[in-house]
Order: structure tokens, then sequence, then C-alpha cells
């Protein structure tokens, strides 16, 4: 039986372009002074996940490939309050999630986002409190973060994939809106309205320049986009980091020492890492290694899922495109053109593979505002720095 997991408001579900956390990193580069340096790895929160795991775990990437989970909670403390409306607290659930899979050779990466609400079996785990929390065969993935933190999302997230999360990042709200700020902003174009009074976007069709607090709203939007899942959202999020991707080696901060200094210092404080991670060291030799990888060398994918019969509010991983999926990415080979070929032209066009019910393609059909058609794209997204 699934777990009561229940929708909390779409505002009180942020967004956490966890990846972008890893573009960002490329844009801190190498010599930091020393000063520099001491404020920066201050900043960084580390986490010890294989601690907290132990040894019952996927085996250890080898040959040089390795796995990331990035992700990011809906945590309503500090500066992620006034960002995220709602109630401030401590208590969050990772808003999204991706699995990245950086290849053998460095030169390529396979990123794949995981639906919040996918129902999958929840491993046991130490909770949040301390006590333990036991598996449950259907729950929310999102909800791993809530009952047992870091590393709870960790082995929920070995469990389904069958591969070991070699490293975990994590930004928050008031990271990714200052990053955005910090780059000077992205330019967005819409071809569709995008109004969302969740997020509180509010779009005509045309080109818009984006602000930290607009950005967080517009990679935040659901109901404002496709069939008002979180599908549609996924791939405005997806779009948003290949234009990022696409801006670093634009920004000329190699030779802005100040501009460096003014994103490595937000960006860090928004940063949580495992614990190998957690230093401007290993972040910049992180960088260095993904360094090749551009938004050409980016394959970026939604899991299959499918409607969840239980409940139409919930999907469920696809058979066997799921497996397919991550049988590929465990033997260091590229996504199945299987799985390629289900991903939507544009985030109007996301929805389950199961389709949308009756009602949403009526809706859809009645209300040109909901989507674009096939050959159209309902938003283009591109970085750009004034």
């Amino acid at each position: 039986m699934a777990e009561d997991t229940e929708h909390r408001p779409t505002r009180r579900r942020g967004l956490r372009i966890a990846l972008i956390a890893l573009a960002g990193l490329v844009l801190v580069g190498a010599g930091l002074g020393g000063l520099a340096y001491w404020k920066l790895n201050g900043n960084i929160r580390g986490v010890d996940i294989s601690g907290q795991l132990g040894t019952a775990r996927p085996p250890a990437s080898t040959g040089g490939a390795f796995n990331v989970l990035v992700l990011g909670s809906d945590s309503r403390s500090g500066a992620n309050g006034s960002l995220a409306g709602g109630e401030t607290g401590d208590t969050a659930r990772s808003d999204t999630a991706m699995v990245v899979h950086v290849n053998q050779a460095h030169t390529a990466a396979s990123v794949v986002s995981i639906p919040r609400d996918t129902l999958v079996p929840r491993p046991a785990c130490t909770g949040t409190d301390g006590k333990q929390v036991p598996a449950v065969r259907s729950a929310m993935f999102n909800s791993a973060y809530e009952v047992g933190g870091p590393a709870c999302a960790v082995r929920t997230a070995e469990q389904l994939t069958g591969m070991r999360m070699d490293h975990f990042v994590e930004v928050d709200f008031a990271g990714f809106a200052a990053m955005i700020d910090a780059i000077g902003g992205v330019d967005v174009t819409t071809t569709v309205a995008i109004d969302d009074p969740d997020s509180g976007l509010h779009l005509d069709p045309g080109d818009h320049h984006l602000g930290g607090q607009q950005a967080l709203a517009f990679v935040r939007t659901r109901h404002g986009i496709g069939d008002g899942s979180d599908l549609g959202r996924i791939e405005l999020q997806k779009e948003m980091v290949r234009a990022m991707l696409g801006q670093v080696g634009s920004l000329g901060l190699a030779s802005n020492p100040v501009a460096m200094w003014k994103l490595g210092d937000r960006l860090t404080n928004s940063l949580t890492t495992d614990s190998d991670l957690a230093s401007v060291n290993a972040l910049v030799g992180m960088a260095q290694t993904l360094k090749k990888i551009g938004p050409d060398q980016l394959t970026m994918v939604t899991l299959p899922v499918a409607y969840a019969v239980s409940d139409p509010n919930r999907v469920v991983p696809k058979a066997p495109d799921v497996q397919q999926l991550w049988a590929a990415l465990r033997e260091d080979r590229a996504v199945p053109q299987s799985v390629l070929q289900e991903q939507p032209g544009n985030p109007a066009q996301a929805t389950p593979s199961g389709g949308p019910s009756a009602s949403a393609r009526a809706s859809a059909s009645a209300d040109p505002s909901t989507g674009a058609s096939a050959s159209g794209r309902a938003t283009t997204v591109r970085g750009g720095a004034e």
C-alpha cells in the first residue's frame, strides 16, 4: 500500500536546480588566494554520507566513471523563507532530484531527472531525529529526504538505480537566485503565456530578462506550463541548465577576480555536499574533471514514468524503459534510444508515458495557453550576462 504523502501547496515546494551548482563550480576556477580559500572553504557544509550508510551499498564506481546525486530541499530556513513563500522551518523534502552519470573518459554526462512524486520503494533509514524509519513499499521519492535527510535520499536513489552515488550535491533557493544575479541574469523567450500564481511568474509571450527571483520562479513553474504536472517543470529546468552551461565559458570570470569571488562566495554559501567534496580543492577538482562537458556533451532525460494506478496524481517508473536506462548507465553506455524517443519536444508536451487523462486532453485542446503544438516550443531559454 502506498504511503499517504499529500502534496503541499506549490508555493511550499521549491526548485533545487542542483546540477547548476556543479556548473557554477567551473566558474570558481583555480588560483584562489589564501584568504579567499579560507572563506569559501568555511562556507561549505559537508555530510558524512559514507559513514551513515556503511558498506551495504552498490559497489563503488571504477575506471573513472562516477555518479552524483544532485538535489535540494524545500527548506524555509534563513533566506530561503522569503524567496520560497510559506512557513519557515527545518522540515524539508527534496524538491528536484537528478542522477548525473559522468562517463569514464570525463567527456560526456547523462542526467536523469526523477519526478519528485514518483512512487518507489523507500528503504529503512535513520531519521533526522536519530530514530529508525522503517522501509515502505511505495512512497514518493522526495519523501526520503524529508524523513532521513541526504543519506536517506542517497540510499533511496541507490536502491532505485542499482548504482553507487559517489557524490552528493545540494543547492538551495537562495543559492540559485544569488547565482543567477551574480552572472547578470538570464534571457528567456516564451512562445506561450506563462501565468502561475503559485510560483508568482507571469510572462507574456516574447523576450524577457530574468533576475534571480524571477529565474527561480521560472524553474519552479508547474501550473503555468504543459499539463500542470512536475514533468513540464522538469523540462524548463533542463533547458535552464543547458543555457547556463552554454554561458559558463563566456562570462570572463577568469580575468575578473571580483566577479569570481562574488559568485564563489554566494555559491559555496548555498552548497551542501558529501564530506569528500566539502572543500574548495575538491570542488575545483570536480570542476576541472567536468570542464570538457558542455551542452553538446550533456544528455538530459526525465525518468520514464507512467500514471500510478493507485493514484492519478502520482507516477511510477515505466518498465522496461527504466531498467534499460539504469543498466546502460551502470555499464557506462549512452542513454538508450528508446528512452530518448519518449522525451517531449517541448515543456508543454510533457506528460507521463500513459498519456494525459481525457479531461486533460480536452482542456489542452480547448485552451491554447496550456501548451504548444507538436511542432512548436513552449519556451526557449538562453543564458546571458549583462
